[in-house]
């Protein structure tokens, strides 16, 4: 082969070896890395309330809806197991944990582990007291559920033209939940200068919740309590009004009542609150027996927490409403309030079932 030949098959191979190189794919860039799916630990205090179980589930959904995942655990109103799942939580590499305490003192140790793991804290509905380690407060206008109860009793008794004088019984929520105490001040705001003036009267002498607070918000133990102050003081007496923060007890004072013949034609109902707006509350304001309850949409406390977190976790602008009421002893905690509502006889169709808080079916 002449030097000319070898030379032209060379530039043949050159030029084909450029052809297909042009042709072959190019290489693939590296996949980015999935975004890391994060995890919000929701801690509930009990299953005892249907409210509490309402409260889990509404969260599950929202946060599983934006892409998180959850995971939930009920405390049975047990303190140490309470401790012990959030304790798991940690573990088990959690990003968030919401929480709404049994007690808001015991947890300032397993929260140190929490900030220590970087993990962002949202008080859920009850403020935790004694630590620097919670973020955030999702809630309700507390003072202002109280500030309903009373108003509800106000109303119900007509106090502002009724001549009076009327007996009332007062009962609080647990000691341990800070929230119990705002609603009682809420409640007393209203009853107290009633109560002054002698228009409203406490024949039990028992009022201030180291006398009437009523531990874990058990129905059983504020019966008890009412079947006691009926038979010491109101032998001979009726009762107009019972100041009750939660249809949980109020169920409980309904059956001391009716014990003693109240709801009767002759001994009609006294007027009785509660809060939650709790099926079985419902059904006994339909019935005539329970006068008011309280409705707070745990729903929207739901939507409402997560937005805090996303925007938390986001680096965003987290929206919060208060920046004053909720100190716990360490720090003010930036919190959002959300609006309660006051539920009787005449919007209940209106507020729970129209909103789809409760179905008809439910109250069959």
């Amino acid at each position: 082969m002449t030097k000319k030949m070898l030379f032209n098959v060379l530039a043949v191979l050159m030029m084909l070896t450029l052809m297909l190189s042009a042709c072959a794919p190019a290489a693939e860039a590296p996949a980015a890395p999935a975004e890391e799916v994060k995890t919000v630990g929701i801690s509930m205090p009990t299953k005892t309330s249907t409210r509490w179980i309402s409260d889990g589930e509404s969260m599950v959904k929202v946060f599983e809806d934006l892409g998180y995942e959850t995971d939930l655990q009920f405390a049975d109103d047990d303190i140490p197991n309470q401790l012990a799942q959030i304790e798991n939580m940690i573990t088990k590499g959690a990003d968030v944990l919401v929480i709404a305490s049994i007690d808001g003192t015991t947890l300032s140790d397993v929260l140190q582990q929490a900030h220590d793991a970087g993990i962002l804290v949202v008080a859920y509905d009850r403020l935790i007291s004694k630590t620097a380690n919670v973020d955030y407060y999702a809630t309700f206008d507390n003072f202002g559920v109280g500030v309903i109860m009373g108003t509800q009793i106000e109303t119900g008794l007509d106090l502002k033209n009724a001549d009076g004088p009327f007996n009332i019984e007062l009962f609080g929520g647990s000691p341990d939940d800070t929230n119990a105490f705002y609603f009682y001040d809420g409640a007393m705001s209203v009853l107290q200068p009633y109560i002054d003036s002698g228009k409203l009267v406490v024949q039990s002498g028992q009022t201030g919740m180291d006398k009437v607070s009523t531990l874990r918000w058990d129905g059983i133990v504020a019966q008890a309590r009412m079947d006691n102050l009926l038979s010491a003081y109101y032998t001979d007496k009726r009762v107009d009004a019972v100041l009750a923060p939660y249809d949980g007890l109020s169920i409980g004072i309904l059956s001391s009542l009716k014990g003693v013949g109240y709801g009767s034609a002759d001994q009609p109902m006294p007027v009785v609150t509660g809060q939650d707006a709790e099926v079985a509350s419902v059904k006994s304001i339909i019935a005539g027996e329970q006068t008011y309850t309280v409705f707070k949409d745990t729903r929207e406390l739901a939507k409402q927490t997560a937005a805090m977190v996303e925007a938390a976790l986001k680096g965003e602008e987290v929206p919060i409403n208060d920046t004053s009421t909720y100190d716990n002893g360490v720090k003010i905690v930036p919190s959002y309030l959300l609006i309660p509502y006051s539920v009787d006889i005449s919007n209940y169709e209106e507020l729970l079932i129209g909103s789809g808080y409760i179905t008809a079916d439910q109250l069959q």
